[in-house]
């Protein structure tokens, strides 16, 4: 599909119901819930391309699961409770669903082969793979360290041993897998990182009945965060009933679409505010951007608020550092407001953007390039020399971040953009054009001949 944005007028308005629920709460519920004893209900579950295989994969746990509307019911069954699948489980695009359940299959013991797109399969499991073995896990890679995964069956009667392990490059995914892991072992599981991750997973299990602690030390590589977690004994899951907030990461793409284009002005309702997600408004906010949080509570444990986001005159900044965890996600709309903004903007310590959905460094800066940004690529990351986008035709290259980042660039381009490929935009925020065109954006699609 081809999606034709056209300079124009302002945005405004209020998006509530509109914005999906956070992807990475829904695609933690869903599993967790499964693994929970009883029945759980999630109300404002994200329906996407990302999260439709994950409750494939319960089905064929022999898990009940219903979807009715954005309303997910789950008849969890705990981890003894989980089938064998009969075939590959297709984890389709996401990284999160194939590492989730590499997880949670690996402390439930059961026989299951884990695979995905061809996409997915060049997104690095070796980092899951050798800590998993060292706990015991039966699981194996392809040659390259890639899915698919095969785990064969243990003796559920032979807990896993406890891990101690230091992550070398923080992340939410890989920490997530291995305290899932933990669940299926005898002891307590410690896992340092550089920084803090996204702690969506530790925030969720604690409210469903196991013990967590958390702290900071200094080690000669310099500060580490550390995680221990104890699981309960007997190892019985609370289940869960809970709202997801509005997904950040989908919220991005808005509140730059706002800040970029003249006279816009926007207020995003029932976001996660979480600090491991709130990387992008701080860098924005360093840029000069008028952004405010109202309304700031908790729900399910998460810190959700609104967010009112006015038009602005947008400065250059540097990200570096534990920024760069707490916004990996929203780089490619960055990247769009660092073109637009006054002055120099220069991103380092962000090498994890090429093991993306796509080498999003390599592929962000060329499409950029096409519409007349000055983009120099790092290895860790990029330079921008702000100024004026001219508009043309880009590539979505099956990356659905880059093709909403494109998008949004177009509302402020001197003529239209082009973007070939827009369907892979419904893999993380379907709808995405439509609540666009709602808030007073120009555009149209195109089907191919």
């Amino acid at each position: 599909m081809k999606l034709i944005i056209d300079p124009g007028g302002p945005l405004l308005g209020v998006v509530d119901a509109d914005l999906p629920g956070d992807k990475s709460i829904s695609h933690r519920a869903a599993l967790f819930a499964a693994l929970a004893t009883g029945t759980s209900r999630i109300e404002n579950f994200q329906v996407s391309g990302v999260t439709r295989p994950l409750l494939r994969a319960l089905t064929a746990l022999g898990v009940r699961n219903r979807l009715d509307g954005h309303s997910l019911t789950v008849e969890g069954k705990g981890l003894s409770g989980l089938s064998s699948p009969a075939s590959t489980i297709d984890c389709g695009n996401s990284a999160t669903s194939l590492r989730l359940l590499a997880g949670a299959l690996a402390a439930a013991g059961i026989d299951a082969k884990l695979d995905g797109s061809s996409g997915l399969r060049q997104r690095p499991m070796q980092r899951i793979v050798e800590p998993l073995r060292q706990m015991g896990v039966p699981i194996k890679a392809s040659p390259s360290g890639t899915a698919p995964l095969r785990l064969s069956a243990r003796p559920t009667s032979s807990p896993l041993t406890p891990l101690h392990y230091t992550l070398p490059v923080a992340s939410a995914q890989v920490s997530s897998c291995l305290l899932l892991a933990g669940l299926g072992a005898a002891g307590t599981t410690i896992l340092k990182e550089p920084g803090p991750s996204r702690d969506h997973t530790v925030r969720m299990l604690t409210s469903m009945g196991v013990r967590f602690t958390s702290r900071q030390e200094t080690s000669p590589n310099g500060n580490e965060y550390v995680i221990e977690m104890t699981p309960p004994r007997p190892m019985v899951l609370s289940p869960l009933a809970m709202t997801i907030p509005g997904d950040p990461s989908a919220a991005a793409f808005l509140i730059v679409a706002a800040l970029i284009t003249p006279g816009s002005a926007l207020t995003i309702n029932n976001i996660c505010l979480n600090p491991g997600r709130t990387g992008l408004v701080d860098a924005l906010h360093s840029m000069g951007a008028a952004i405010t949080v109202n309304n700031l509570h908790t729900s399910a444990g998460e810190p959700v608020g609104d967010l009112s986001v006015s038009a602005s005159v947008l400065h250059g900044t540097e990200v570096s550092g534990e920024l760069v965890v707490r916004m990996i996600d929203e780089f490619p709309i960055f990247a769009v407001a660092a073109a637009l903004a006054m002055g120099t903007t220069i991103v380092r310590d962000a090498a994890e953007l090429r093991l993306k959905e796509s080498d999003r460094i390599a592929l962000l800066a060329a499409e950029m390039r096409l519409l007349g940004a000055e983009v120099e690529e790092h290895a860790d990351g990029f330079t921008i020399n702000g100024g004026t986008l001219r508009g043309g035709s880009v590539q979505s290259h099956g990356d659905h971040r880059l093709a909403m980042a494109l998008a949004v660039a177009g509302l402020a381009a001197e003529t239209s953009v082009l973007i070939q490929g827009a369907e892979c935009m419904d893999e993380s925020f379907p709808g995405f054009s439509r609540v666009l065109q709602k808030l007073g954006a120009s555009l149209r699609t195109e089907e191919p001949n």
